[in-house]
C-alpha cells in the first residue's frame, strides 16, 4: 500500500465487484417460508456418500452381500438426492445476483458438479453386478466421493456461515 497525501494512512483498496448493483442481495430465493430448499436437501446427498463407503468397507469385512447391495441402493439414492440438490443450488446461484458475482459461489458449483458426476459413476458401476463391483474399485471410488463431498460440504458452508449467503438478513 502505498502512503495517501504523504501520512501514513494507507490507500482505501476499492473492491469494483462489491459495488455492482444487486452484489448484496444474497437471501435465498428458492425456499419454503423462508427456508432455502438448497440448504435443507444437502444432508441427503451427503450423509448417503459416506453410507456407499461405510456400506463397501462392511461388505470388504463380512463377505455380506447385503452390504453391496446396501451400497448399491445408497449410491443411487445419494446420486438422485444430490440431482435434487443440485437443481436447487443452480437455481439459487443464477437467479440471486448476489451469489452469481461471487467466485467462492461458481468453486462450490464446480466441485459440486464435480461430484454429482462421481456419484453418477459410482451407482453406474454397480448397476451391472453391485457385488463385484465394490472391490477394489468401488470402494476406491466411494473414498474419493467422500472427499470430494466433504471439500464441497466444507466449501457450502464457508459460503453460508462466512459470506452470508442463500440466508435471511433479518434483525
Amino acid at each position: 500500500m502505498t502512503p495517501k497525501n504523504n501520512k501514513n494512512e494507507p490507500e482505501e483498496l476499492i473492491d469494483p465487484i462489491s459495488e455492482r448493483p444487486g452484489f448484496h442481495e444474497t437471501e435465498s430465493r428458492i425456499a419454503v417460508f423462508g427456508h432455502p430448499i438448497h440448504a435443507m436437501s444437502v444432508a441427503f446427498p451427503v450423509a448417503l456418500t459416506f453410507c456407499v463407503l461405510g456400506a463397501d468397507a462392511l461388505y470388504w469385512w463380512t463377505g455380506d452381500v447385503f452390504w453391496a447391495r446396501a451400497a448399491l441402493w445408497a449410491a443411487g439414492t445419494g446420486f438422485m438426492f444430490g440431482m435434487l440438490a443440485g437443481l436447487s443450488g443452480t437455481a439459487e446461484l443464477l437467479l440471486v445476483s448476489g451469489i452469481r458475482s461471487r467466485a467462492p459461489a461458481w468453486t462450490h458449483f464446480i466441485i459440486a458438479v464435480t461430484l454429482l458426476a462421481l456419484l453418477g459413476a459410482n451407482w453406474g458401476y454397480r448397476l451391472y453386478g453391485y457385488e463385484q463391483a465394490v472391490l477394489p474399485y468401488g470402494i476406491l471410488l466411494s473414498g474419493l466421493c467422500v472427499l470430494v463431498v466433504s471439500f464441497t460440504g466444507w466449501h457450502g458452508g464457508k459460503l453460508v456461515f462466512d459470506y452470508r449467503l442463500g440466508t435471511s438478513k433479518g434483525n
